[in-house]
């Protein structure tokens, strides 16, 4: 048997296929065959080493986890989208596309708006070399051996026609509604967090360091545009390009459209927000393109956006549901808060048993009770809130939900503040209190310790393991091991992390303490002015309210807390465990000043940052944030559902940024 000969005729046979399995979904042989295909040419590559090659079908999924991605700019910038709502906000879109391009013949290709996480693919000589994360839009993260392992990306594109020596492909990493169902039962198995929507759930599966575990995520792709420096390679409208990607073998969504009138374009876009949910993916609106790609190139683009796209975003999703019960959770500074305990209702691809109800004040507001048919939705399809009553279906013997008066974990009589709509537990040695105090301090933006998720925590603070945030230091890797859902190699990981977390800088042990009213920004500020926890501590009232940016509360929050006992004593076994508590002179002197002088506000949900990587980086390069809008105010920093702060701005002519704005502003 010529060998060489045989693996690529295996190879060749697998990849076609992986094709009609994962892109036509049309297999044509039984997984059984397919497995012993599989098994022959692993067999064979085993026996012949030297013969093994980047694109074969057994090297998708990588042996070693990786430690960092490291970052690559992009050929060309990953804009970002702008956003309509309305046909009339459309209609003054295609309004400027037409005056940009007077007398001319504009035709529109319609494509259902995956929402998934933006992805770039580098193929060369038609193999796949490199894929990267849109990032920021001008750089993002390798993650060439993680998309390797999802096999609706080709390793190698169908020959059909010849391909240049270098092009670039665009597309949606996406995770099916079943596959994120799935993975959000093994989590709750496991007791570990879950995720919150399938979004989410595969960008979190993307920056795993581990490609064992990316290919058991299910994740697919969907390609939507290609680039070559190539004369005659890449085709001359959007349309014809879509089913130039179907022929080199990738994915393309098959529920796209040529539309040549505004009418065909509602009709389009009134048709898939009827149809959204019988989808097996989860999509939050269409995009509309200008179909000429030379027509693009006039029309060209904003900072933020090109000129030649936009994004018809759906209506919120609506669920109604039988309200069954209302509890009271106590949060880690003691806050109660009232949670809808609901009938479970599908909504916007994820099964909703609980909502928020936010405060007491809420709850007489909306007029809220206990076997309430009640309207929710999800804020930026995300977190679920209960917007409404029907009072139509309220039963007679209805009555207002009854306020606790003491503490639903430890007992303690509830108080409210002066001012404060929020009750509160004021024992600090509340078991709830303590559980949440120690997850904030674990937690991502505080001292980043991997592993201590709730689950670890109810279960550490349950046997007696720890009692404070200060016991996390004393924990052996032996204590840990032997617990339910953990192992060697989770307790050493856990061990390591929580040694790597105490050079973390002060500024996040600050924040991580969970002072009440000092959020990430306060802690930045007063790590920068007093340089040490131990001056921090010593601190009086008087001397922290000259400090611009901490009021009369926060100062009074902060002598309260460094003047109880306990805390002083957990503050000294902190630093007894080798916890950093000083300020990093040098790195302080290294940092950018280029947003030195400039107020930030932060409204809404960023497609990419979080709220406190964004505060992170606007105090890194020299800005402050502040959590009202202001004259002082420099820029509002935009996401979706921006809320009451966007209209202050614009009556105060505060300049409106967004994310890929704001990061710009960072490059520059």
């Amino acid at each position: 048997m010529d060998v060489k000969k045989r693996i690529q005729q295996l190879r060749e046979l697998i990849n076609k296929y992986d094709y009609e399995y994962y892109v036509l979904a049309q297999p044509s042989i039984s997984d059984y065959e397919y497995d012993q295909l599989m098994k022959e040419l692993e067999a064979l590559e085993k026996a012949h080493p030297e013969l093994i090659t980047p694109d074969s079908p057994t090297q998708r999924v990588s042996g070693q986890p990786v430690k960092e991605f490291p970052t690559v700019p992009h050929r060309k910038p990953m804009l970002s989208l702008a956003n309509t709502y309305s046909e009339m906000e459309f209609r003054d879109f295609d309004q400027r596309v037409r005056q940009a391009l007077p007398g001319e013949r504009v035709e529109y290709v319609c494509e259902l708006k995956i929402d998934g996480v933006a992805i770039s693919l580098h193929y060369r000589d038609g193999r796949f070399e490199r894929g990267i994360t849109r990032g920021d839009g001008v750089q993002g993260d390798d993650i060439t051996a993680n998309l390797r392992t999802i096999r609706s990306i080709p390793l190698v594109v169908r020959r059909t026609e010849k391909v240049p020596e270098f092009f670039e492909v665009r597309g949606e990493i996406y995770m099916s509604k079943e596959a994120f169902n799935k993975l959000n039962k093994e989590r709750e198995a496991q007791g570990e967090a879950l995720f919150a929507n399938p979004r989410n759930a595969a960008a979190g599966s993307l920056k795993l360091q581990d490609a064992r575990l990316v290919a058991q995520r299910g994740l697919h792709l969907f390609a939507y545009y290609i680039d070559s420096d190539t004369a005659g390679f890449v085709k001359d409208t959007h349309f014809e390009n879509l089913k130039l990607l179907q022929t080199l073998g990738f994915p393309v969504n098959p529920h796209f459209r040529l539309c040549k009138t505004l009418a065909e374009v509602f009709d389009f876009v009134k048709e898939w927000e009827a149809k959204r949910e019988s989808l097996p993916y989860e999509i939050d609106g269409v995009v509309v393109k200008v179909n000429s790609l030379e027509q693009q190139e006039r029309l060209g683009a904003t900072a933020k956006s090109p000129r030649w796209a936009i994004a018809f975003k759906f209506k919120a999703q609506q669920a109604e549901t039988l309200l069954e019960k209302i509890t009271w959770q106590v949060g880690r500074t003691g806050i109660v808060t009232p949670v809808a305990e609901l009938k479970p209702v599908q909504l916007a691809g994820t099964t909703v048993s609980r909502a928020t109800l936010h405060n007491v004040d809420e709850i007489r507001r909306k007029d809220i009770r206990e076997r309430d048919w009640v309207f929710i939705e999800k804020g930026g399809d995300i977190i679920p809130k209960v917007v409404g009553v029907n009072l139509k279906k309220r039963p007679k013997d209805s009555k207002p939900p009854a306020i606790p008066e003491k503490c639903p974990v430890c007992g303690t009589k509830l108080v409210q503040l002066e001012g404060e709509v929020a009750i509160r537990c004021p024992n600090i040695s509340c078991p709830a209190q303590i559980k949440r105090s120690i997850e904030h301090f674990a937690s991502r933006g505080a001292m980043d310790i991997e592993g201590l998720g709730t689950a670890l925590v109810e279960t550490l603070v349950d046997k007696g393991l720890i009692k404070d945030i200060a016991d996390i230091y004393r924990l052996k890797k032996e204590d840990v091991a032997g617990l339910e859902r953990m192992g060697e190699k989770s307790a050493q990981n856990l061990m390591e992390a929580i040694e790597k977390s105490k050079q973390q800088p002060l500024n996040r042990l600050i924040f991580a303490l969970g002072i009440p009213y000092i959020g990430a920004t306060a802690a930045a500020l007063l790590a920068r002015h007093f340089k040490s926890l131990d001056a921090l501590q010593n601190a009086t009232r008087e001397e922290l309210e000259q400090i611009d940016g901490i009021g009369e509360k926060m100062a009074e929050s902060i002598v309260r807390y460094f003047s109880n006992e306990q805390n002083r004593r957990i503050l000294d076994r902190l630093k007894e465990a080798g916890v950093k508590t000083e300020i990093d002179e040098e790195a302080t002197e290294s940092e950018s000043q280029l947003l030195q002088g400039k107020t930030f506000v932060l409204t809404g949900a960023l497609p990419h940052l979080k709220r406190e990587e964004a505060r992170a980086l606007i105090e890194k390069h020299g800005g402050k944030v502040s959590s009202s809008v202001s004259r002082k105010t420099s820029y509002v920093l935009a996401g979706q559902d921006p809320g009451s702060k966007l209209k202050k701005a614009k009556e105060l002519g505060i300049e409106i940024i967004d994310e890929e704005t704001f990061l710009k502003m960072l490059n520059s």
